[in-house]
This record gives structure tokens, sequence and C-alpha cells, in this order.
């Protein structure tokens, strides 16, 4: 049965990714008002700056990515009675 979670679970993963992005991008312009996160090489930009933004945009990808992968399997167990696993 875990054979069928895989292509399952990537595009969950896949999902997971996108709206991890969205979310951030809804959630830097909220916090500093600008369309878009600094990135590393912008020069217009401090080390704070552009260092609060990735750690921001880390935290936000790792829950949102993480909740949608765990409704991912939850929901394969509901559907099969078995959790993916290794």
């Amino acid at each position: 049965m875990n054979t069928l979670y895989k292509p399952v679970g990537m595009v969950v993963s896949v999902l997971g990714g996108i709206a991890a992005n969205l979310v951030f991008a809804q959630v830097w312009r909220r916090v500093s008002g600008e369309d878009q996160a600094p990135s590393a090489t912008a020069r217009d930009y401090g080390w704070q700056e552009v260092l609060v933004a990735a750690a921001l945009q880390g935290a936000i990808f790792g829950v949102v990515k993480a909740s949608i992968d765990r409704a991912g399997a939850s929901g394969y167990q509901r559907l099969t009675g078995t959790w993916p696993g290794k």
C-alpha cells in the first residue's frame, strides 16, 4: 500500500510548497509593506533584513508544508487504513 502513496505524496508535497510560498508572500506584504522579500544578494538591503526575511520564510515554509504533508498522510490513512510509512 505504501507504494501507492508515493505519487500522492509527491503531489501533496508540491502543493504544500506552493501553498507555503503563497502564505509567505502574504505575510511578507503585511509585515514589510513590500511585494517581495529581499534575496540574499539584494544590494539595497542589510544583513538583518535579509536574514529576518529568510528566517520568516523558512519558518512559514516548514509549518505550512508539514501541515499539508501531515493532512495528506492522514487522508491516505482514512482511505486505505494504513499509514504511509518508510
